[in-house]
């Protein structure tokens, strides 16, 4: 067990100068890819928006003290490397403060956060941030399947390997066929994502976690429109429906299937940024009455690539076994709804009280910026938890070619 990792509710509620603490957790709106309000800006322009808005949010803080940003994104050109490192560099951030990005699919940004939290830990860093960015609208040409692939991997002996780029729909067919996950159960948990999506933004739970953006925009209707300027204030890939509704809709990756786009998560755009310190290190900044959480540990394990859905059925206990809490213990939980065939799998699988998974809606209202969820994960979880007294909550996802991860955070 590392030294760092403090186990049982008991240990981790307690403040300690080297826990790993954060000050802020910012993101753009969520849009709808090719429709939304963000569909003509680049993901490093997200990323540059939500990393500036960061530097704002802490006009004592000395972006010099940041000593490593790492962001998460799947599909951006060059890994985002070096459009990332100019966003940073535009938004404020030194030369001095390192970039680097993380792609381990859909939970690249839960990976940035822990790579920082690690950095953080063991003494190589103090102060980072860690995120995500994707512009799905930008880069989703390919739909997240390799374009150059060695026909020796294609066609491969082994099973496993082919079936890392099978559809991620077919995927989601097989979890709902192999844990009798009925349609009605999938139209239902959707439609309750939507209803609650809906009722966070109308009263305004989402407001301070999310930064505006001002970009350049065309209208899709219109042919021949000139782009214009507009500032971005709100997610808009949630919509009013019902079971019924849901219902009336065709399957969307199998003939004879159950799951549709409307009982699956959005393909959207968005960016996220965490900014986390060590306790000691913001204390002596006089940044401590900042702090709004903690990092208390993170968790991976891998599955099957084709039931890759039930990632968090998996990822979860070894989390909880790691950090010693129960699940009763936890307050929140924000499972990411790639599709909900998988988050109704893992919530009846693992038992959940359905009222503390996504009390404000999923992916499946929100949209799924690949890179950028985890982090948008992380951003709903600490005001979610402060709404409803809770203390503890963990953030976890399904990953594409098989794993699953999850993290254990603190409200404070």
């Amino acid at each position: 067990m590392s030294g760092f990792i403090q186990r049982g509710a008991k240990q981790i509620l307690q403040k300690q100068p080297h826990d790993v603490v954060i000050l802020s957790a910012l993101r753009t709106p969520v849009t709808k890819a090719y429709r939304g309000g963000l569909k003509d800006a680049y993901d490093h322009e997200l990323l540059y928006h939500v990393l500036k808005a960061t530097i704002a949010a802490h006009p004592n803080l000395d972006p010099s003290l940041i000593q490593e940003i790492n962001i998460g994104t799947v599909l951006s050109e060059l890994g985002g490397s070096k459009a990332g490192r100019m966003a940073a560099l535009a938004a404020g951030y030194p030369t001095t403060s390192a970039f680097s990005t993380s792609n381990r699919a859909c939970a690249s940004s839960l990976t940035s956060i822990t790579h920082i939290a690690h950095a953080i830990a063991l003494g190589q860093i103090d102060a980072g941030i860690g995120g995500g960015m994707e512009s799905m609208s930008r880069n989703y040409g390919s739909k997240a399947i390799p374009t150059a692939l060695w026909d020796g991997l294609k066609n491969s002996e082994n099973k496993d390997a082919r079936e890392c780029i099978m559809s991620m729909g077919i995927t989601a067919e097989n979890v709902a066929e192999r844990w009798g996950v009925s349609r009605q159960e999938q139209d239902e948990f959707a439609a309750s994502s939507q209803a609650r999506a809906m009722k966070a933004q109308k009263e305004g739970w989402t407001e301070k976690e999310i930064v505006p953006v001002t970009t350049t925009w065309t209208d899709p209707k219109v042919e021949g429109a000139q782009a214009k300027e507009v500032t971005v204030t709100k997610d808009d890939g949630m919509r009013a429906t019902t079971v019924e509704k849901l219902a009336s809709m065709k399957p969307a990756f199998s003939p004879t299937g159950t799951c549709t786009a409307g009982n699956s998560s959005q393909i959207s755009d968005g960016a996220a940024a965490v900014l986390m310190m060590r306790r000691s290190t913001a204390t002596s900044l006089g940044l401590g009455s900042s702090i709004v959480g903690k990092w208390a540990g993170t968790q991976v394990v891998g599955c099957k690539p084709d039931e890759m859905g039930i990632g968090p059925l998996l990822a979860i206990p070894k989390l909880l076994e790691y950090t010693g809490i129960s699940k009763e213990e936890v307050g929140v939980w924000e499972i990411n709804e790639a599709f909900a065939a998988q988050a109704v799998a893992c919530v009846k699988g693992l038992g959940l009280d359905r009222e503390k998974v996504n009390p404000n809606g999923g992916a499946i209202a929100l949209g799924h910026p690949l890179g950028a969820t985890g982090a948008r994960l992380v951003c709903g979880l600490l005001p979610q938890l402060e709404r409803m007294g809770g203390e503890l909550g963990v953030t976890s996802a399904c990953i594409g070619t098989g794993m699953g991860i999850a993290s254990l955070f603190v409200r404070e």
